[in-house]
Formats: structure tokens, sequence, C-alpha cells
């Protein structure tokens, strides 16, 4: 393959780099506008907890228009959708930064998120059918390194901007960062398409988009005074209803737009259903840490930023000893000791009071940052170990889709926890016990999910890892003369 102007060996590093650089700017973007939902809140005269709806309405958006991703990418070429992709999440971040309402800044917000869902499943498919599976592991990593530095950058720029400047340049800073990439694209990005593209599943893309936005409106709403709780129920029940005609419908066709049976890999399940409930804490934690550190500690933007950007600092710090880990111990040994761990650390936010040393909480938070991103990353990577190369376009869309719509969902219980939290202290004031309530939810979820890993096979993904078992060895007892 004529990977651009690199060499196939070059090509299997910058490659994940530069799609881990869109990667980047979408988690920037998220990391920053988690910090700057109390100063919006005011500056749009919205109650602060009421913003989460801009998080939510983007991973929905991604939720609905992933599963067309891998279509959109075989029809019309990988570089053409990734740099139409790029641009269409820079119109996005424009209309965010010129809005002045909540229901504008969350249709640009959706806008966003179209644009995300062609950019980072498709720069991921270019990558799975570029490296080969002995070079995936390292191949993630550079995939994720540009990605994890969003979070540790995302923070205190994001709380320098809203406290010495307009919130509205945390999206028109996106601006720059989008040509760059465009033009990384154009030069060494191949495109790649399939010659040809079997025919798109409207059908399902109509079920799964209600389906998906149904349930997951529900779980923004429910419980609220927002909206009615007969029309949340209704749009529930819709949901609900189409997401089981959807999986009827995906048995009776050739082609689905999600391919359910890739759900049989031993491998892609754990990782999809795993995977899902520790990404819940993942997507809840920048809300929950920006609005705990602002609200209850009093900290500005700035200084909430600081502190919180040490968890990522963790996780980039893991990236270049993730190889090593894996080869040594293989991915189910490592699923299951390091998600517990993770979980553990989770629960401990809990522990997080305005009188708490400050060096105790950013330790913390560093060694959370580094065990979910050796999580993460191993669930990233196993999750493609049992996939054939014809498989690659739906497992890359499935397991996309899937991730989003998990983030988003962390959100919603995080926010529906410090609602029931307030309720039953007849409260409109939150406080750490409320945040304590949320973290001790999304941990408990993030240790259930080490059950997934717990059926693999002691050698799952050794291909994928290099991990290899030691044999068991039959030996000779010597005689005594």
């Amino acid at each position: 393959m004529n990977v651009g102007r690199l060499s196939p060996s070059a090509a299997n590093i910058v490659v994940p780099t530069i799609v881990g650089c869109a990667l980047f700017m979408q988690t920037l973007d998220s990391t920053v506008i988690a910090t700057a939902l109390p100063v919006i809140a005011r500056a749009m005269d919205q109650p602060p907890i009421r913003l989460n709806l801009a998080i939510t309405s983007y991973l929905l958006s991604l939720a609905v228009f992933i599963p067309i991703s891998g279509w959109v990418a075989d029809r019309f070429g990988a570089r053409s959708v990734f740099r139409t992709a790029i641009a269409l999440f820079t119109f996005g971040s424009i209309f965010c930064g010129l809005s002045s309402t909540l229901s504008e800044l969350v249709l640009a917000r959706v806008l966003q998120g179209f644009g995300g869902a062609m950019m980072v499943p498709v720069g991921r498919l270019v990558v799975l059918r570029i490296v080969p599976k002995s070079g995936l592991v390292d191949a993630m990593s550079y995939l994720t390194i540009p990605a994890v530095l969003g979070p540790v950058l995302g923070p205190p720029i994001g709380g320098f901007i809203v406290t010495y400047s307009s919130w509205r340049w945390i999206f028109f800073m996106n601006v720059p960062i989008a040509i760059l990439g465009m033009i990384l694209v154009t030069l060494y990005i191949p495109d790649i398409k399939e010659e040809q593209t079997i025919p798109l599943d409207l059908r399902g893309f109509v079920l799964t988009g209600i389906g998906l936005s149904g349930l997951v409106f529900g779980f923004e709403t429910i419980g609220r005074a927002m909206v009615p709780a007969g029309l949340v129920m209704t749009v529930m029940t819709a949901g609900g209803l189409c997401t089981g005609l959807y999986v009827l419908h995906a048995r009776r066709i050739d082609y689905p737009i999600v391919d359910m049976t890739l759900m049989k890999i031993p491998t892609f399940a754990a990782s999809v259903l795993g995977g899902g409930l520790a990404r819940m804490g993942i997507g809840a934690l920048p809300f929950l840490l920006a609005m705990l550190l602002q609200l209850v500690f009093g900290l500005n933007p700035f200084a909430s930023g600081l502190i919180t950007f040490t968890g990522a600092v963790g996780a980039l710090t893991m990236k270049f000893t993730v190889g090593p880990i894996v080869r040594r111990f293989g991915f189910r040994s490592v699923l299951i000791s390091n998600g517990l761990i993770s979980a553990l650390i989770l629960i401990s936010y809990a522990m997080f009071r305005p009188g708490i040393p400050k060096s105790l909480m950013i330790g913390v938070l560093l060694a959370g940052g580094f065990f979910r991103s050796l999580q993460f990353t191993c669930l990233n990577t196993v999750a493609y170990a049992d996939i054939s190369p014809p498989m690659m376009s739906g497992a890359s869309t499935l397991s996309s889709m899937a991730q989003q719509l998990f983030l988003s969902l962390g959100v919603t219980v995080a926010a529906l926890v410090l609602h029931v939290s307030l309720a039953m202290r007849a409260s409109t004031t939150l406080n750490a016990n409320d945040f304590a309530a949320a973290f001790v939810v999304i941990g408990l979820l993030a240790l259930v999910s080490t059950l997934f890993f717990v059926p693999l096979e002691h050698h799952a993904g050794a291909e994928v890892s290099g991990h290899q078992p030691l044999p068991a060895i039959a030996r000779e007892v010597p005689q005594a003369d």
C-alpha cells in the first residue's frame, strides 16, 4: 500500500499519530468545556447542572452518526471523509463560540458531534488496515498519546481562558488545530476505499438513531423537572422499542448497519461491554470534578484545571509502559487486576472534601489517570485482536458507537445521582456529599466491569500482545543412586 509519502515502517508511526491529533482536538474540546460549564451557565443564566446538556448532546450526536462512518469511508474514501469531518467539527466549534443561548449551544454541539462521528472511527479504521496485528499495541500507543494530551492541556487552558478572557475562545481555538490537521491528512493519510460497497442499511440507521437518542434523552431527563414525566417515559419507550426492532431487523439482512454478530467474538464483546461500564466513569469525571472544585471548593476555573489535569499527566506517563506490561502479563490478567485497582481509586474520589490536603488529592488523581489509561489502552487494542480484515470496518464502527454511548450515559448517570442526592436532602445547593455519592456509583460500575474479563482465555489476544504463557513442562525427578 502506498501510504502517502511515507515508507511502510514510518506509516506505522506517523499515521496513528495524525489520527491521534484528531483525537487531541476532540478530547481537548471535551475537557475544556467541562471546566468552563459553570462560567457558561452564568453567562447564559442557566443552572450549572443543566449545562451537562452541552456535553450529552455532543456525545449523543456521536452515538447516532457513528454507525454510518464505516460505510461512508468505504464509499467515498477515508481521506476525503476524514478531511470533511474535521471541517464539520470546526464549523460546529465556531457556532458554539457564537452561541448566546443554551439551545443554540446544544445545536452547535450536535454539529460538532456529527463531525466527530466521522473523524475518529474513520481515522482508526485507517490505522487498523495499515498496521499488522503484531504492531497494534505500539500503534495504539502512538494513536492515543496525542489524545491524552487533550485532557492534560484542556483543564488549565480552559480554566485560564474563562478566568482571564471570554469562554467563547475555548471553541475558537479549535480552528488553527483543525487547519493543521487537514494539511497533515492531505499529505500523509491514504485514500482507502472499497472497490465494492455494500448497500446502505437506511432502515437500520433510522432505527438505531431513534433508539439510541430516545434512550439517552430519557436517561438525561428522568427524575428532573426539565421535561414532563409522561413525555420522558414515552420517548424512552420509543427508544427501547426501536432498539429491539433493530436487533430483529439486523438478523434478517446481509448488510446491517451495525453488525451484532461481532458480539459473538469473546475479546470484542468483553471490550465493548466491560469497557463500556468502565467508560461511564471516564465520561462523568470531567463533569464531576470541574463542578466539585468550583462549586464546593470555591476555586476559579484556572485553579480547578491545574488540579484536575494531573490525572491526565498520569495517563500520559503510562503510554510508554503499556507494551512491556501486556507482553509480560497478557490482556486478561491486566484487564482484571488493573480494572479492580482503577475502580477502587475512582471510588476513593468520594473522600474529596474542601479540607483535604491538595497534595493527597493530586496524588490520587495522578494514580487514577495512570491505571485508567492502562485499562483503556488494553481495551482499545484487544477489541481487534480476533477481528478478520473484512470485519474491521464494522468492528470499528460498533466499538466507536458503544464507546460514545457509554460516555454519554456516564454524564447522565452522574447528573442523575446529583439530582437524586439533592432531592433526598430537599436542597438546591450541591455539597461534597452529593459528589461523593456520584463517585461511588460510577466506581461501582467500573468494579462490575471486571466481571466481563474473567471468562476470557488466558492467552486471549496473544497475537496482538506478544504474551506467550509458559508451557507446562514435565520435569523428570532425579533418581537417587
